[in-house]
């Protein structure tokens, strides 16, 4: 199951809103066929390993990081061509949360004669699935932070400057998160100042696996038409998350250049913002990297709705009162009540501190 999960975590970015799922076929204690789910609307991970072990498959035991799917989809059912390959014992970390499967694969099986046994690393390939099981259950996708800032906890300095605070290595690293997400969220503040591309960069990026829509959370559709965002949008998608009130020539004018404009009725400022993430996962989102400002970072922390976080600390120290801090909001009155990381890795890119982990444990 370890191999399994293993191999599931490959598919990552190129499956959702799919779950990530391996799978192990062991006869007589040999590995005859293992597989992975490699892209949305391919073959599931169980055909690849039966494809792999052939004649062989016949009376193994399939380790699989998710219950077989019993329902026609992009894809046949898996249970059934498991049960037709001979398999004689299915091994499944969990149970699949999706309404049309949901424990029927795991009858459709043993009705079939084959053993079932689920459970084996449970919270590991939980912990794998958290975003499919966050979109699955909630509606919203899984909300990625990320910020850089410098030792002294800065995102710029106080006249506004914050090119470059993180080095190249650093740099490397959130192109390879944009690289696997649905897609990346600024606010609008952070669209006029940085003027930013938010693609995953270089195009041809060995872990660039989807485009991400690019998110400006842009109430009044201020986005400069000459900004890199707007002028790019006819070759990668641009939404323009606008509040009803919007001005209509402006809104106009950015989906003239190419943006969509998806305006939110809701009056407040945190209500557009979850009218928004609600809107991101109807269109199957799985995946939502949040690239500031401090005001959006601080909402978002304050809603509860952000589930990981990855910072990147330069060894630089800008001072100054009024440069900005990376996460506004209201935050925390007692510090016993501030967010906590958990599962976090910390790593050195070239001097900078790479510092990541989750605030949830779904």
């Amino acid at each position: 199951m370890a191999r399994a999960i293993a191999l599931a975590a490959c598919g990552e970015g190129a499956v959702e809103p799919n779950p990530m799922v391996g799978c192990v076929l062991v006869q007589r204690g040999e590995i005859v066929g293992e597989g992975f789910h490699e892209r949305f609307g391919g073959p599931h991970a169980e055909i690849v390993a039966l494809q792999q072990a052939g004649a062989r498959a016949a009376g193994a035991t399939a380790y699989v990081t998710l219950e077989p799917c019993c329902h026609h989809g992009k894809t046949p059912p898996c249970t059934q061509a498991l049960i037709e390959a001979g398999v004689s014992r299915v091994v499944a970390a969990v149970s699949d949360p999706f309404p049309q499967v949901a424990g029927r694969g795991i009858a459709h099986l043993e009705a079939a004669g084959v053993t079932c046994d689920i459970g084996v690393r449970r919270e590991e390939a939980l912990w794998l699935m958290a975003p499919y099981r966050k979109l699955l259950a909630t509606g919203r996708p899984w909300l990625i932070a990320k910020w850089a800032m410098t030792l002294d906890g800065k995102l710029a300095t106080s006249s506004g400057d914050s090119h470059w605070i993180s080095n190249e290595a650093s740099r490397s690293v959130v192109h390879q998160l944009r690289g696997r997400v649905d897609a990346i969220l600024v606010g609008s503040g952070t669209a006029r100042a940085d003027n930013p591309l938010l693609t995953a960069r270089p195009a041809d990026y060995a872990d660039v696996r989807r485009i991400a829509t690019r998110v400006v959370f842009d109430s009044s559709a201020s986005l400069p038409l000459d900004s890199r965002l707007a002028k790019t949008a006819r070759d990668v998608p641009v939404l323009i998350a606008s509040s009803q009130d919007a001005p209509e020539d402006a809104c106009h004018r950015l989906a003239e250049a190419g943006a969509e404009v998806w305006r939110c009725p809701d009056a407040s400022h945190t209500a557009r913002l979850s009218a928004l993430l609600e809107e991101l996962g109807r269109r199957k989102m799985t995946n939502v990297l949040v690239e500031g400002g401090s005001r959006l970072l601080g909402t978002l922390l304050d809603m509860g709705t952000v589930d990981e976080v990855h910072v990147f600390i330069a060894p630089k120290i800008a001072g100054g009162e009024a440069a900005m801090s990376p996460i506004g909001g209201a935050g925390v009155q007692r510090m016993r009540d501030a967010l906590r990381l958990r599962e976090i890795a910390i790593e050195e890119l070239a001097g900078d501190i790479y510092i990541h982990g989750r605030l949830t444990t779904a």
